[in-house]
């Protein structure tokens, strides 16, 4: 069973795309994510400013967490700048419970986890509640999590490139075959439209010269054509001794010279019949 062209082209650009953006996933540097959790507890078990003071001085961890020295303190846990550990610190406060989670993301799972827990020292040093209360961790060890790359999201991503460029590459041969269309449009009968590439071109060809029974031409539209359509004509078989008035036409046309098709066309003598166009 012959697979159209169309299909091959289609499949190969889709593969090609989808393995495109896998390579360029598999090239960016890994990231992973350190996380941590830390609780507000009273100072005294008759504390009672410990909910007030929570809710007021809990927000400041947001800018502790970005002040120079624990940005310092974090840099050097996760072998990194202050300046990019400044962007891969977040806080969240979960409201109405003293907790406040915090995210550190290094190039590996053990710098993650090494700077993650310097910030949540550094926090619980500063002791921004004090007296009222204080923070301790809710767990010994942070949890750390691969973040990127992200296979299934970029599975994804490359099923929908893949598809995005089979789709493309098919609408672009269709167009290509609708090329010759226009210049086409005078003719009273069907005419055959094949690419240069089709690997039964031969076999459609001498398939129709057999139809036509009268000599057969191979008409080059322009001159760097000329070569490609004495190799056509003489892997067709030799009509010459047909009887039949005028000749069978078949052109070799460029994809993008539409106008010089319609043109070679229009002044072909009236006995000959255009059978097929090759678009090379």
């Amino acid at each position: 069973m012959r697979v159209p062209r169309a299909v091959l082209e289609g499949v190969l650009a889709a593969v090609v795309a989808g393995a495109l953006v896998l390579l360029a996933v598999a090239w960016r540097d890994g990231e992973s994510e350190g996380r941590i959790a830390l609780l507000a507890t009273p100072s005294t078990p008759d504390s009672t400013q410990f909910g007030e003071v929570t809710s007021l001085a809990a927000p400041a961890v947001v800018q502790l967490v970005r002040s120079p020295s624990v940005l310092d303190a974090a840099a050097k846990a996760a072998g990194t700048s202050p300046e990019r550990m400044a962007g891969a610190i977040a806080v969240e406060l979960v409201p109405a419970s003293g907790v406040a989670r915090l995210t550190v993301r290094a190039d590996s799972a053990e710098h993650a986890a090494t700077a993650v827990t310097a910030v949540a020292k550094a926090v619980i040093e500063a002791d921004l509640l004090a007296p009222a209360a204080r923070f301790r961790l809710v767990d010994d060890r942070p949890e750390t999590a691969t973040v990127t790359p992200d296979w299934r999201l970029a599975t994804g991503l490359a099923l929908v490139a893949a598809v995005i460029a089979g789709v493309a590459v098919a609408a672009l041969r269709q167009l290509r075959g609708n090329v010759a269309g226009p210049a086409l449009a005078g003719i009273g009968h069907p005419v055959v439209v094949a690419h240069d590439g089709d690997p039964g071109l031969t076999e459609r060809l001498t398939a129709l010269c057999l139809a036509a029974a009268r000599p057969v031409r191979v008409l080059p539209i322009s001159p760097s054509l000329a070569e490609r359509a004495e190799e056509l004509a003489r892997a067709l078989p030799d009509k010459a001794s047909e009887p039949g008035d005028g000749t069978a036409v078949i052109a070799v046309a460029e994809n993008h010279r539409r106008t010089d098709l319609a043109t070679a066309l229009a002044v072909l003598p009236t006995s000959s019949v255009v059978v097929a166009v090759v678009l090379a």
